[in-house]
Protein backbone atom coordinates (compact mmCIF):
# COMPACT_ATOMS: atom_id res chain seq x y z
CA UNK A 1 0.00 0.00 0.00
CA UNK A 2 1.26 3.12 -0.81
CA UNK A 3 2.10 5.54 2.19
CA UNK A 4 -0.01 8.35 3.18
CA UNK A 5 2.28 10.71 1.73
CA UNK A 6 3.13 9.13 -1.72
CA UNK A 7 -1.21 8.60 -2.11
CA UNK A 8 -1.94 12.54 -1.70
CA UNK A 9 1.71 13.16 -3.54
CA UNK A 10 -0.55 11.38 -6.50
CA UNK A 11 -3.63 11.56 -6.41
CA UNK A 12 -4.22 14.95 -4.05
CA UNK A 13 -4.93 17.38 -7.15
CA UNK A 14 -7.39 14.52 -8.92
CA UNK A 15 -10.08 17.21 -6.99
CA UNK A 16 -8.41 20.73 -8.62
CA UNK A 17 -6.29 21.89 -5.49
CA UNK A 18 -7.77 19.96 -3.11
CA UNK A 19 -5.53 17.54 -1.13
CA UNK A 20 -7.81 17.49 1.68
CA UNK A 21 -9.95 14.94 -0.07
CA UNK A 22 -7.19 12.21 -0.91
CA UNK A 23 -6.01 12.86 2.55
CA UNK A 24 -9.66 12.27 4.21
CA UNK A 25 -9.87 8.88 1.80
CA UNK A 26 -6.91 7.93 3.04
CA UNK A 27 -7.70 8.87 6.89
CA UNK A 28 -10.81 7.08 7.06
CA UNK A 29 -9.36 3.86 5.89
CA UNK A 30 -11.42 3.49 2.62
CA UNK A 31 -8.82 3.27 0.11
CA UNK A 32 -8.11 -0.69 -0.67
CA UNK A 33 -5.47 -2.36 -3.02
CA UNK A 34 -5.25 -2.93 -5.73
CA UNK A 35 -5.74 0.85 -6.48
CA UNK A 36 -8.56 1.15 -9.23
CA UNK A 37 -9.60 4.05 -11.29
CA UNK A 38 -13.20 2.48 -9.75
CA UNK A 39 -11.94 1.98 -6.07
CA UNK A 40 -9.94 5.03 -5.74
CA UNK A 41 -12.98 7.30 -7.21
CA UNK A 42 -15.17 5.78 -4.93
CA UNK A 43 -13.49 6.78 -1.55
CA UNK A 44 -12.36 9.99 -3.30
CA UNK A 45 -16.47 10.99 -4.34
CA UNK A 46 -17.59 9.84 -1.04
CA UNK A 47 -15.20 12.33 0.62
CA UNK A 48 -16.28 15.03 -1.89
CA UNK A 49 -20.06 14.32 -0.95
CA UNK A 50 -19.13 14.41 3.07
CA UNK A 51 -17.40 17.73 3.01
CA UNK A 52 -19.47 20.65 3.96
CA UNK A 53 -21.22 23.05 1.47
CA UNK A 54 -18.44 25.32 1.85
CA UNK A 55 -15.57 22.61 1.21
CA UNK A 56 -16.98 21.95 -1.67
CA UNK A 57 -17.71 25.63 -2.90
CA UNK A 58 -14.01 25.95 -2.23
CA UNK A 59 -13.24 22.40 -4.77
CA UNK A 60 -15.62 24.22 -6.81
CA UNK A 61 -13.51 27.59 -7.08
CA UNK A 62 -10.27 25.58 -7.21
CA UNK A 63 -11.33 24.95 -10.91
CA UNK A 64 -9.80 27.41 -13.39
CA UNK A 65 -12.34 29.04 -15.89
CA UNK A 66 -12.61 27.58 -19.25
CA UNK A 67 -10.54 29.46 -21.87
CA UNK A 68 -9.59 31.81 -19.24
CA UNK A 69 -6.96 33.69 -17.65
CA UNK A 70 -5.00 31.31 -16.41
CA UNK A 71 -5.38 29.44 -19.60
CA UNK A 72 -3.85 32.66 -21.65
CA UNK A 73 -1.08 33.03 -19.44
CA UNK A 74 -0.33 29.14 -19.51
CA UNK A 75 -1.12 28.86 -15.68
CA UNK A 76 -3.40 26.06 -16.07
CA UNK A 77 -2.58 22.72 -14.03
CA UNK A 78 -1.15 19.97 -16.29
CA UNK A 79 -4.41 17.95 -16.44
CA UNK A 80 -6.70 21.19 -16.85
CA UNK A 81 -4.24 22.48 -19.72
CA UNK A 82 -4.62 18.89 -21.41
CA UNK A 83 -8.31 18.96 -20.82
CA UNK A 84 -9.36 22.02 -22.19
CA UNK A 85 -7.13 21.63 -25.05
CA UNK A 86 -8.47 18.32 -25.90
CA UNK A 87 -11.42 20.19 -26.51
CA UNK A 88 -9.99 22.92 -28.62
CA UNK A 89 -10.35 25.82 -25.98
CA UNK A 90 -6.67 26.80 -26.69
CA UNK A 91 -7.82 27.39 -30.02
CA UNK A 92 -10.32 29.89 -29.81
CA UNK A 93 -10.72 32.33 -32.18
CA UNK A 94 -11.12 35.92 -31.02
CA UNK A 95 -14.75 36.35 -31.16
CA UNK A 96 -15.57 33.26 -29.71
CA UNK A 97 -12.89 33.96 -26.70
CA UNK A 98 -14.38 36.75 -26.06
CA UNK A 99 -17.84 35.18 -25.98
CA UNK A 100 -16.50 32.50 -23.26
CA UNK A 101 -15.08 35.43 -21.04
CA UNK A 102 -18.29 37.30 -21.59
CA UNK A 103 -20.06 33.83 -20.31
CA UNK A 104 -17.56 33.24 -17.56
CA UNK A 105 -18.27 36.56 -15.45
CA UNK A 106 -21.65 36.37 -15.63
CA UNK A 107 -22.02 32.74 -14.72
CA UNK A 108 -19.14 33.60 -11.54
CA UNK A 109 -21.31 36.58 -10.55
CA UNK A 110 -24.32 34.48 -11.02
CA UNK A 111 -23.08 31.43 -8.93
CA UNK A 112 -19.81 32.60 -7.51
CA UNK A 113 -17.94 29.76 -9.09
CA UNK A 114 -16.45 28.78 -12.24
CA UNK A 115 -18.94 27.12 -15.07
CA UNK A 116 -17.32 23.53 -14.61
CA UNK A 117 -17.82 20.63 -17.65
CA UNK A 118 -15.94 17.49 -17.91
CA UNK A 119 -14.83 18.71 -21.36
CA UNK A 120 -13.63 15.06 -22.81
CA UNK A 121 -15.37 14.02 -26.10
CA UNK A 122 -16.81 17.65 -26.34
CA UNK A 123 -16.29 20.50 -28.80
CA UNK A 124 -16.21 23.79 -28.35
CA UNK A 125 -19.43 24.13 -29.36
CA UNK A 126 -20.94 21.79 -26.83
CA UNK A 127 -18.94 23.14 -24.39
CA UNK A 128 -20.54 26.84 -25.23
CA UNK A 129 -24.12 25.71 -25.79
CA UNK A 130 -23.79 23.95 -22.36
CA UNK A 131 -22.88 27.41 -21.18
CA UNK A 132 -25.15 28.89 -22.44
CA UNK A 133 -28.15 26.23 -21.70
CA UNK A 134 -26.60 26.00 -18.05
CA UNK A 135 -26.45 29.84 -17.22
CA UNK A 136 -30.05 30.02 -16.69
CA UNK A 137 -29.84 27.32 -13.64
CA UNK A 138 -31.24 28.30 -10.31
CA UNK A 139 -28.27 28.64 -7.57
CA UNK A 140 -29.37 24.78 -6.36
CA UNK A 141 -29.52 23.21 -9.95
CA UNK A 142 -26.02 24.48 -10.98
CA UNK A 143 -24.26 23.73 -7.69
CA UNK A 144 -25.48 19.85 -7.79
CA UNK A 145 -24.27 19.91 -11.57
CA UNK A 146 -21.08 21.50 -11.13
CA UNK A 147 -20.45 18.92 -8.26
CA UNK A 148 -21.46 16.30 -10.58
CA UNK A 149 -18.81 16.87 -13.45
CA UNK A 150 -16.34 17.65 -10.88
CA UNK A 151 -16.77 14.14 -10.13
CA UNK A 152 -16.86 13.24 -13.02
CA UNK A 153 -13.24 14.84 -13.98
CA UNK A 154 -11.97 13.02 -11.26
CA UNK A 155 -13.26 9.63 -12.56
CA UNK A 156 -11.74 10.51 -16.01
CA UNK A 157 -8.72 11.42 -14.29
CA UNK A 158 -8.21 8.77 -12.10
CA UNK A 159 -9.14 6.41 -15.44
CA UNK A 160 -6.02 7.80 -17.46
CA UNK A 161 -3.74 7.19 -14.19
CA UNK A 162 -5.08 3.53 -13.25
CA UNK A 163 -6.74 0.48 -14.27
CA UNK A 164 -10.65 0.55 -14.42
CA UNK A 165 -11.28 -2.02 -12.08
CA UNK A 166 -14.73 -2.91 -11.60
Amino acid sequence: MLSRKDFVSRFGGVFEHSPFIAERAFDNGSVTEPLTASGVHAALAAVFRAASKEERLGVLRAHPDLAGRLAVAGELTEDSRKEQSGAGLDRLSPVEHARFSELNAAYVEKFGFPFIIAVKGLGKEDILSAFERRIGNGPDEEFATATAQVERIALLRLTSMLPEGE
